[in-house]
């Protein structure tokens, strides 16, 4: 679809309940089918990216119900392990896709994934070299499509620390499934660790573990996921535009985020901290993470540059670059390098954004450098088909002179297709126009 998303002046703040962190959905409803029995799973959000996960799984033989209404899904896995082959269409998600594919291996069979946008190109070659080694076919003339076959075995798996976690974390997945003991062998440095945390939470609610060790995990075969109910978290990740936007109002007005956990494994949770780096200030109140600007009615709402090291929270990375544009001196991202290679390379969409806007953003290599301004301008910006970066840039709206109309306002979908009604529900002002 075409279009644009108008952000205008105004926000007044409030209260505001997060959606189900997609992580956390992904990670539960995998669990849930592998279990081989019934699990009803509770705040699941239909966004593209949960159709994309509860399709694949009926392709390996759930059988899913859902009720938007209640945000539920029932899902019966009797069927999981039974089916010898078919074709799982993963969309745009990259969790679909390198979740189920070690996942679908240790299960057998002959399978086909597919995907959309820029899903086919994203890298999955860490999989291209360690399935073979432990007895699956792998067979692609590059990315999408990709049809294994065979059975996997167990044995030791050896990666890279610093590629994606979702590599990491199929892995996790598929290996408790086999017959005898695996181990995952790191050969760098963790990155996106909260990611493989989360992973590790979810595993041992569903009754399953990996146990760590030096380089990595050592996790034992023949594990049984156990049929349970679950309720999904809220999403840290999507907290970070709300907290963009009580930085960057200009009238100090109180935000309050309902649904996240205190004490949450999701490294997005880092997001306080790194707000509260540019002078945001925040507190529990109830269950209710507050944030405000107390010094909202200063140049610049008197915040202020500051050094952020993303390798453990690359989805932040668009929600802190709208802030850091206008926050007083320099701020630099690094250790992002990875957002080239998500919906669209998210550097250097940032840095086009915000330079279309008025702001002063340079992509590096693995990061940006923004050199804050008092206000913006308003504009014209390509949201690039990617979700974070059309979310993120609602928040540029509210210190800007003039109207920020951004494109590709539904690839919001993919995560929050809520997020526009959200925005106005705290006195923003966002309205989509030219939809073709």
């Amino acid at each position: 679809m075409g279009g644009a998303v108008i952000y205008g002046p105004g926000f007044s703040g409030g209260d505001i309940l997060v959606p189900a962190s997609k992580s956390a959905a992904h990670r539960a409803l995998i669990c849930a089918a592998l279990s081989g029995g019934r699990c009803a799973i509770d705040n699941i959000q239909e966004s593209d990216d949960m159709l994309a996960t509860l399709g694949a799984l009926r392709a390996l033989g759930a059988k899913v119900q859902c009720d938007p209404a209640a945000q539920s899904v029932l899902l019966d896995a009797s069927g999981v392990g039974a089916v010898a082959g078919g074709t799982l269409d993963c969309l745009a998600s990259g969790s679909t896709l390198r979740f189920l594919i070690p996942v679908a291996a240790a299960l057998g069979g002959e399978f086909t994934f597919t995907g959309r946008d820029r899903l086919p190109q994203r890298p999955i070659g860490i999989y291209e070299d360690l399935l073979p080694a432990h007895g699956v076919r792998v067979e692609t003339a590059g990315g999408l499509p990709l049809t294994i076959s065979g059975r996997l075995r167990p044995g030791e798996y050896r990666l890279p620390g610093n590629v994606s976690s979702q590599f990491i974390t199929g892995l996790l997945l598929a290996l408790p499934l086999l017959e005898g003991e695996s181990r995952i062998r790191l050969t760098s440095p963790l990155e996106s660790a909260g990611y493989v945390d989360l992973t590790l939470s979810v595993l041992r609610d569903f009754g399953v573990t990996a146990l760590p060790e030096a380089d990595g995990w050592r996790v034992p075969g023949g594990q049984r996921f156990t049929a349970r109910s679950y309720r999904v978290e809220g999403d840290w990740s999507q907290a970070a535009f709300f907290l963009s936007m009580a930085a960057l109002d200009p009238q100090g007005n109180k935000v309050r985020i309902h649904g996240l956990k205190p004490d949450s494994v999701q490294g997005d949770r880092a997001c306080v901290e790194q707000f509260e780096a540019f002078g945001l200030r925040t507190a529990w109140e109830g269950d209710a993470l507050a944030a405000w600007n107390p010094q909202a009615h200063r140049p610049y709402g008197g915040l202020r540059g500051c050094k952020i090291d993303a390798a453990q929270i690359p989805d932040l990375v668009p929600a802190l670059a709208v802030t850091a544009a206008l926050a007083q001196g320099e701020t630099v991202i690094s250790g992002a390098a990875r957002l080239r290679m998500k919906e669209s390379d998210r550097l250097a969409a940032m840095e086009a954004a915000l330079n279309a806007l008025g702001g002063r953003a340079r992509a590096t290599a693995d990061g940006l450098i923004l050199t804050g301004v008092p206000a913006l301008a308003g504009g014209k910006a390509n949201g690039e088909k990617d979700h974070r970066v059309v979310m993120a840039l609602a928040a540029a709206a509210l210190r800007s002179t003039g109207m920020v109309r951004v494109t590709d306002p539904w690839s919001i979908r993919k995560s929050y297709p809520g997020f526009f009604e959200d925005f106005n529900r705290l006195g923003g002002n966002a309205h989509v126009v030219d939809v073709g």
